[in-house]
């Protein structure tokens, strides 16, 4: 969207799950939708060149839309996740590119007469242009189970002549090429000189009743567009495929599409759901889950950073930015069991091997895998030779890597989530060379000095210096050596290995302390920088790599509390989508992460983006990934239910996923766990803190009394797909 845009009224209508008692069954838990009526009056649209944050988000997790309204001219932005400008060069050479707009002229309006709602059940957005004489009423969505769009216009007041076209930013590089038959309106875009990897779009646009382009709105009368979108990626010859498609389009088989669509959606929200008595973090729990489900589902081109691409110049190219901005969206998905949304994150990391490779062998001189801080899909390399950093330390081989050598690690952080809380094999196989190669590069980079392992010349920070021990990259190695040890027993491969690998893990350099204010508090680094008040990346050892838990020592725990309070960082440009969920993991106060948390959501543009936040859709799930951990944390293998989740308040959750592919459900009611329930997908041993101190514990296995336990925790072994009741007795 443009920048010179003045402003945008938006009013969602956030059609949220307020679901009741776990024991529900899926329908009955879609019928108690509820809605809440949100509206912002003439919120100012700071839109930068690089993504609509402030406009009404629409995806299928493949294609995906927003809207605005400028100069006359209501615009919707199509974007499709794997169509980029693929060459593996920095700068404006590089990286996600616009499908097209399409842009329905509509004389008469404003700016200011411009309002939306959507529903997040289903994506479904209207619309509305009124100046006061006349109302333009515009539904729009975007399907989930097919690459098909639609709009759906409505004069309210009187008739108004529209002018509805396919038009695209002006980029020379570009091969554009369009034309019209038989009332079908199509376009091309096309990325073929001098890339790595072609890449061309076909969109194909039908005015259905209506052969041309400019047509006359009569009160009564729905107009209805039929856009068809597809990519060389799916279709060897995408133009044929999307005329086919929208030539096909009438008014049964729209309706029978929607009807696909929203059981999709449907589908969608029963895989697990939350209550919690406030209606602002609910509203921001499910509004997060809407967001990666609008973008995220092919699994060879997972969104960049943006998630929705308005521009062809976005920001960073719009890249997988690997410290933490491309990872964070994903934190959250694997415990609200969206699996799908979650797995294509993994694809760009692994496509750039072999390149990480050939960095680690000139820059390292090892084994394994070192990554530049930002990579594109199919194994490109977005940010080399970028002009603003070349002959700089910053760059090195020509790839950009700010000193840091943690990047690889950190693509490891959604993988072993989604492995541990899986252990299904297949996916284990799949990223079982890049865990490796992790690994090998670390076990050829580390040193070995006064009985401990030692990192050496890796910036914490982008830029920082050649630091010692620092923090992130310690936490990020006890995740990728508890993983590849995990996935070697698990997968029976190179088990011979494992003794070197527990040897590195156990003799790790301990996480480095300091004194600030009178309180014993984490050093980002041993030698190298103390501390950095404008990032949250000295608490990342705890989250996301998982390094400290509440069963860690207590000092340690102690050291990370004293971090939480002196960094304060609820409200980071940066990394807040690791700051709450680390507060949760150490077992910070709940009451004070609640309240942040609440101020955190309500600091948003309607669409559910942070405000003030330039990285996109980063913070989507933020608020979801703190209420799943703080409602049920499984960390380390020990699920404890509401610990860390103010008493004083009542809530629910429904088949949240946990470490050892668990399933789990259970209620906080007046201060009392019940109804707590636990499906074992692969028969692992389970443990979990006694919900009731000093009770004894029925299993009930299958709807059949089984075994009573007692103590503080209580481990029990489980079978294949077997549902297990925990209750007091």
């Amino acid at each position: 969207m443009n920048k010179s845009m003045v402003r945008i009224k938006l009013s969602f209508l956030m059609l949220l799950c307020s679901i009741g008692a776990f024991a529900q069954t899926e329908s009955s838990s879609i019928k108690q939708i509820n809605s809440l009526h949100n509206s912002w009056s003439e919120t100012p649209a700071r839109i930068p060149n690089n993504v609509a944050i402030d406009a009404p988000l629409m995806g299928n997790g493949d294609v995906t839309m927003s809207v605005g309204y400028k100069e006359n001219k209501l615009r919707y932005y199509l974007s499709k996740n794997d169509f980029w400008r693929l060459r593996s060069q920095s700068d404006d050479l590089s990286g996600p590119r616009v499908v097209s707009f399409v842009d329905i002229q509509i004389d008469g309006f404003n700016e200011s007469d411009f309002s939306a709602k959507q529903s997040i059940k289903n994506g479904l957005t209207t619309c509305l242009l009124n100046n006061g004489a006349q109302t333009i009423k515009s539904k729009s969505w975007v399907s989930a189970t097919d690459n098909l769009l639609f709009i759906e216009l409505e004069a309210i007041d009187k008739a108004t002549k529209v002018s509805i076209n396919l038009s695209v930013p002006e980029n020379k590089r570009a091969e554009v090429k369009e034309g019209k038959a038989k009332g079908i309106h199509w376009l091309t875009r096309a990325f073929v000189d001098s890339v790595d990897i072609p890449t061309k779009v076909a969109v194909a646009l039908k005015i259905n009743n209506h052969k041309e382009n400019n047509v006359t709105l009569e009160v009564g009368k729905k107009l209805v567009i039929a856009i068809a979108v597809e990519s060389t990626f799916k279709q060897d010859d995408p133009l044929k495929y999307v005329v086919g498609k929208v030539a096909k389009t009438n008014n049964k088989a729209t309706k029978k599409l929607f009807q696909q669509h929203n059981k999709w959606w449907n589908t969608y929200w029963s895989m697990s759901s939350i209550s919690i008595s406030d209606p602002v973090l609910m509203k921001a729990y499910y509004q997060g889950l809407y967001t990666m489900a609008a973008c995220s589902r092919d699994l060879k081109f997972p969104p960049g950073i943006f998630g929705w691409t308005t521009t062809d110049r976005p920001r960073w190219n719009g890249d997988y930015h690997l410290n933490y901005n491309f990872e964070a969206p994903f934190y959250g998905l694997y415990a609200a069991n969206r699996l799908e949304q979650g797995e294509p994150h993994d694809a760009p990391l692994i496509d750039f091997m072999a390149k990480g490779e050939a960095y680690a062998k000139q820059i390292t001189h090892g084994r394994g895998v070192l990554y530049p801080v930002g990579i594109g899909p199919l194994g490109t390399d977005v940010t080399k030779n970028h002009p603003a950093h070349n002959n700089s330390k910053d760059t090195e081989e020509g790839g950009l890597f700010f000193g840091q050598r943690s990047n690889s690690a950190y693509g490891l952080i959604n993988m072993a989530q989604y492995w541990r809380s899986t252990y299904d094999t297949d996916y284990g196989r799949k990223i079982y060379p890049y865990a490796l190669a992790v690994v090998n590069f670390w076990e050829d980079y580390l040193r070995f000095e006064n009985g401990r392992y030692v990192i050496y010349g890796d910036a914490i920070h982008e830029g920082s210096g050649e630091d010692k021990n620092p923090i992130l990259s310690l936490g990020l190695l006890r995740n990728a050596f508890d993983l590849i040890i995990d996935l070697s027993t698990t997968l029976k491969v190179d088990e011979d290995q494992q003794e070197g690998w527990k040897n590195i893990l156990s003799k790790l350099s301990d996480f480095p302390v300091q004194t600030r204010n009178g309180k014993k508090v984490f050093r980002y680094t041993e030698e190298g920088v103390a501390w950095w008040s404008g990032n949250g990346l000295g608490i990342q050892q705890i989250y996301p790599a998982n390094a400290i838990t509440l069963d860690s020592d207590q000092e340690l725990l102690v050291v990370a509390q004293n971090t939480i309070d002196e960094m304060q960082r609820w409200h980071d440009s940066n990394t807040s989508s690791s700051f709450f969920t680390a507060a949760v993991r150490v077992g910070y106060n709940p009451q004070k992460i609640m309240t942040e948390l609440r101020k955190y959501a309500q600091h948003t543009y309607p669409n559910g983006f942070q405000q003030n936040n330039p990285h996109g859709i980063e913070n989507s799930c933020t608020v979801t990934n703190a209420l799943n951990e703080m409602l049920c944390m499984s960390a380390g293998n020990v699920i404890r239910l509401f610990s860390v989740f103010p008493k004083d308040q009542n809530a629910s959750f429904n088949n949240l996923r946990t470490w050892g592919a668990f399933l789990v459900s259970a209620k906080l009611n007046d201060g009392i766990i019940n109804q707590v329930k636990i499906k074992s997908e692969k028969g692992r041993p389970c443990t979990i803190i006694n919900p009731w101190p000093n009770k004894k514990v029925l299993l009930v296995r299958n709807g059949k009394k089984a075994e009573t336990l007692e103590g503080d925790r209580v481990t029990f072994p489980t079978n294949l797909n077997e549902t297990i009741e925990v209750i007091q007795i």
